[in-house]
């Protein structure tokens, strides 16, 4: 072939137009391009969509609840809160759930994404201990009511019924009688708290007795019709005053003598209560504030110093007491017609702090949290690891905290390290791959040169979602620049 042939087939076949391809046709006045946009996507039901096969793709989990993020393996978007799991899919047993990770990798955070949402649902998110504060600015910009708790800056006293006394006096018959007995109860088992934590030991059987009874007569006292609620130095009065009902059950024996001896220790306890000890006042007097409970709430505790552990401790569980018997005392009302039911979402953070306060504490905690579930109420408690409820020192009260995790309506996990695994395999079932995930996204972050600073966790925003033996749901959560801005988390979701 001549070489005027081969430049005139060459001309040929540059003057036909070259086969398109994906990006664009190809050569000399063509248009490659090099990103693809994609297509566009919509979201609908079954119904909506179904006209659309086969350009359709089912998502991997229920679209249901407060979107949280997307799918890591999917891309799809993931809707997740225990209230509406239990209540509009039946995918719970009961609404509450258990979160548990490394510090700094967002448990906070994805909770209260899910109070956020919930809040546009009509269910009041209610943060009973907020000691960061994590969630304090996120209840002011949806309209809830903020209290302040600590040295100083606010009172919350332990024998205030709050809104549990007001209720009663509103109700009659046998829900009256369920409430006042309710009401007892918590009062009990919230000072029975205070002792143990100041002891380190719970109280003796004779004296929650001794307690007990002395709460009754101090009821007698300071009726409804008085004006006035009672403090712990009046019901340290009742004790020294050494009535006969209260001298009956400690066993005094007719002799006054021994029947000092006998209350001595716990009236010491008491005193330490009132003023000076190392809890302070901030149990003892008036409450400053009362809760409201037709909105979001959030105790705010963030004032107490970390170095006073025992105050800390003994803060957070005053708030759950009387948060608990609030919302108990919400649902007499709205059973007897009084009030509308109302839903709430209960948030018990640093759950660890509670439980290694005393030997005992986890019996305090599982008797607050007894709640009538049917009517709505979620539950979410959180910690770091499992670790913090196997330190406990006594296996009694380790074998009662892991029920914590064993009867809540799921679990989400943050990163783990390697030495937490086996004891969480033990409750909750992880696969080969899930632990993987986990132990990847406990990976310690490194230092960015290119900026100067550390790099974010691998881990941050990264949870798993367990229900059951289901398979996990390995999702991503980002903030909105809402979010950041209402509860300044840059420093921990940089961008």
């Amino acid at each position: 072939m001549t070489r005027m042939t081969k430049m005139a087939r060459m001309t040929k076949q540059s003057r036909q137009p070259r086969r398109a391809t994906p990006r664009g046709r190809p050569g000399p006045g063509g248009g490659m391009v090099g990103y693809v946009d994609p297509a566009p996507e919509w979201r609908g039901t079954t119904v909506q969509v179904c006209g659309l096969w086969p350009f359709g793709a089912g998502a991997g989990s229920p679209m249901v609840g407060v979107p949280l993020g997307r799918d890591l393996d999917s891309g799809a978007t993931v809707c997740c809160d225990p209230v509406s799991w239990f209540m509009r899919t039946g995918l719970l047993a009961n609404p509450s759930m258990f979160v548990l990770g490394r510090p700094g990798l967002g448990k906070s955070t994805i909770v209260r994404r899910m109070a956020l949402g919930l809040s546009g649902y009509g269910v009041h998110p209610m943060i009973f201990g907020d000691l960061k504060p994590d969630y304090a600015d996120l209840i002011r910009a949806i309209g809830g009511q903020v209290i302040t708790l600590g040295r100083g800056r606010g009172n919350l006293n332990v024998l205030d019924p709050g809104e549990s006394g007001r209720a009663a006096t509103r109700l009659t018959g046998d829900a009256r009688h369920r409430l006042l007995a309710d009401i007892h109860g918590r009062r009990l088992h919230m000072v029975s708290a205070l002792v143990t934590i100041l002891r380190s030991a719970p109280p003796t059987d004779r004296e929650e007795t001794i307690l007990s009874t002395a709460l009754n007569v101090l009821d007698d006292r300071y009726d409804a019709r008085s004006g006035r609620v009672p403090v712990l130095a009046d019901l340290v009065r009742v004790i020294k005053d050494a009535p006969e009902a209260v001298r009956a059950v400690a066993l005094d024996r007719g002799d006054i003598a021994r029947y000092r001896d006998i209350t001595e220790n716990l009236e010491a306890s008491l005193t330490a209560l009132l003023g000076d000890g190392r809890l302070g006042g901030t149990f003892a007097r008036p409450t400053t504030e009362a809760m409201k409970l037709d909105r979001p709430v959030c105790f705010d505790v963030s004032g107490i110093d970390d170095s006073e552990s025992l105050l800390q401790a003994a803060a957070l569980l005053s708030c759950w007491s009387y948060g608990f018997g609030a919302v108990s005392a919400a649902h007499a009302l709205a059973d007897a017609g009084l009030e509308p039911q109302r839903n709430y979402f209960l948030v018990m953070d640093e759950l660890w702090r509670v439980l290694q306060a005393g030997r005992g504490l986890v019996d305090r905690v599982n008797a607050l949290t007894r709640l009538d579930r049917q009517r709505g109420v979620g539950l979410a408690m959180i910690t770091h690891s499992i670790d913090d409820l196997m330190a406990l020192p006594a296996e009694e009260d380790r074998t009662k905290a892991r029920g914590f995790v064993e009867r809540a309506g799921m679990v989400i996990s943050a990163g783990l390290p390697p030495a937490e695994l086996p004891q969480l395999t033990q409750i909750v079932e992880l696969t080969d791959a899930e632990r993987r995930l986990l132990v990847d996204w406990s990976t310690p972050p490194a230092w960015d040169a290119a900026h100067g600073r550390r790099a974010d966790p691998p881990g941050l925003g990264n949870f798993l979602i367990k229900v059951g033996n289901r398979p996990g749901i390995p999702v991503h959560v980002d903030l909105t620049a809402a979010e950041l801005e209402i509860n300044n988390t840059n420093r921990r979701w940089n961008k």
